[in-house]
């Protein structure tokens, strides 16, 4: 009996501490968190060569290569071991989280500055320009399904406003080796006389991606929710095609008139002193450009607001 319980307590220390690791012939999570920083970094510098297009394009390849045959890896080996982390949603977005935190550290240490992006990072949910993005700030797409569609919705409670709009935006990178690149971000906004506002962006590019939904007057949000949708799944290519979407903010404005009547409200309520209202004002991110509205059509274009009134019920 006592031989059987120390032949059991060993099974069971074995089988506890034998955690599930990555497999020898895929890149160890250290060495692929290491290369996923320098392949970045090298698109960067790439970016930076003064020439055309395809001469960026070659010195973006170069550096590639170089970061690659750095760590003593092949292409194969690294298109592999990316598939492998991606298809593990958990360990794909552990790795990624830290190598977006040392790219950030990175940026700094070389002197980046607050951009446009930044200027929102400190906003919470609540208040006259707020930040009501609740989802995953960082996520990873590959052209095939199910991994090529994103959707999304955000909950609609009484922080809303008649008059608000709305700014979505994210940093975005692609890691294509070949084929098209084309992301859509949908949006559509529903009001309470069930009028739906809907707009598409399709980018292509690496950087700061913004779509923004403007101010409907006078009436409720009733409904928020939209998707990333990565083009491509008719290419059946196995090479490395992904496309990394981060911080990714959904900012709220209320509309001026709203914050004046709140300004008034506030004021009429104290007694001495002076109550200074800090807000961002929604029109501040409404300039350049004109919006293309249609009332007979319920399909977003590219770059167009469309508004669809349902029928009323009889």
């Amino acid at each position: 009996m006592r031989n059987y319980l120390l032949f059991a307590v060993g099974v069971f220390t074995l089988l506890v501490g034998c955690k599930p690791g990555t497999p020898s012939e895929y890149i160890q999570p250290d060495d692929m968190e290491d290369i996923l920083v320098e392949y970045h970094m090298a698109k960067a510098m790439a970016a930076e060569y003064d020439g055309s297009y395809e001469e960026r394009n070659f010195q973006q390849t170069l550096y590639i290569e170089a970061v690659l045959r750095k760590h003593g890896v092949t292409q194969e080996e690294f298109d592999s071991s990316l598939v492998y982390y991606y298809r593990r949603a958990d360990r794909f977005d552990e790795l990624y989280k830290n190598v977006a935190d040392r790219l950030e550290e990175q940026a700094l240490s070389l002197g980046a500055t607050e951009g446009e992006i930044g200027k929102f990072a400190s906003l919470t949910a609540t208040g006259d320009t707020a930040n009501i993005w609740a989802d995953r700030s960082r996520y990873a797409m590959m052209p095939v399904p199910p991994y090529n569609r994103w959707s999304f919705e955000v909950t609609v409670d009484t922080t809303y406003h008649k008059g608000d709009s709305f700014l979505m935006q994210f940093m975005s990178d692609f890691m294509f080796q070949d084929g098209m690149r084309s992301c859509t971000l949908n949006m559509a906004v529903t009001y309470d006389n069930d009028t739906t506002i809907s707009k598409n962006i399709v980018f292509s590019y690496a950087g700061l991606t913004q779509l923004r939904i403007p101010a409907f007057e006078n009436h409720a949000v009733k409904r928020l929710r939209g998707y990333f949708y990565l083009a491509g799944g008719s290419d059946r290519t196995t090479t490395t095609r992904l496309l990394f979407l981060d911080n990714i903010q959904l900012i709220r404005f209320h509309s001026e008139q709203y914050e004046e009547n709140q300004k008034d409200s506030i004021e009429s309520d104290s007694i001495g002193g002076q109550l200074r209202l800090d807000s961002v004002r929604s029109r501040d991110f409404q300039r350049g450009g004109s919006e293309m509205v249609s009332l007979d059509s319920g399909i977003a274009q590219h770059g167009m607001v469309s508004r669809k009134a349902l029928p009323e019920k009889r």
